[in-house]
């Protein structure tokens, strides 16, 4: 009975915890402190604060991943939600862990825009596109993230002949269409832009470059 014990503590999961971007949200876990068998078995349970009853995950029932996409499940984007999940090996299975509490709305990462270029002789017009959620409006398209928060935009550029790490702040606010002005023919310039959430007082990480030659 004690090595079952033994067994039981050393294949409990750790570091339960949500990861969430644009309200996509997924589950993470690590394997026990004992050496992980290719055979442990993981099963993930949820239920929103304050029920009783935890919902199985069809889906993470008996899986080998230490991942568990969540999306789906943890939609009501103001409800704050617990995760848990419980290991097997050898027929033996381990307690449940528990995640913290996770409110999608106030734990959400906000991804970059989306940025395009346009160049005209001295200038560059910046168009950006919000990040969008996973839900879906009545016609199909993923609602953007502008629905669910007041987002600003940053627009930074790059002059490649200075200093191919250094950002210039040329834009803040809410405009989709920046023209960035007085700029030299014949150089190299890049683009990266963040939104941020003044709310919530967090920004995401930059977007992709975006390059081009006046």
């Amino acid at each position: 009975v004690m090595e079952n014990q033994d067994l039981q503590d050393s294949i409990k999961p750790q570091k339960v915890e949500f990861h969430s971007l644009n309200f996509n949200n997924t589950l993470h876990w690590q394997p026990g402190w004992a050496r992980e068998a290719r055979d442990t078995l993981y099963f993930v349970q949820y239920k929103v604060y304050g029920q009783s009853t935890w919902e199985n995950k069809d889906d993470c029932w008996g899986i080998q991943s230490h991942v568990c996409d969540l999306t789906r499940e943890t939609s009501d984007i103001q409800e704050p939600y617990y995760g848990r999940v419980k290991a097997s090996l050898a027929g033996v299975y381990s307690n449940w862990s528990l995640s913290c509490r996770f409110t999608p709305w106030r734990e959400t990462m906000i991804g970059p825009p989306i940025v395009t270029l346009v160049h005209s002789n001295k200038s560059i017009i910046v168009k950006l596109q919000a990040p969008r959620s996973p839900y879906k409006r009545k016609r199909g398209t993923k609602i953007p993230m502008t629905y669910y928060y007041d987002l600003l935009y940053q627009v930074f550029i790059i002059n490649n002949l200075l200093d191919e790490q250094h950002r210039v702040l040329v834009y803040e606010g809410k405009d989709k269409v920046i023209e960035i002005k007085d700029l030299r023919p014949g150089v190299s310039y890049c683009i990266v832009a963040k939104t941020s959430v003044p709310m919530l007082d967090r920004s995401s990480a930059y977007s992709s470059r975006r390059c081009t030659t006046l």
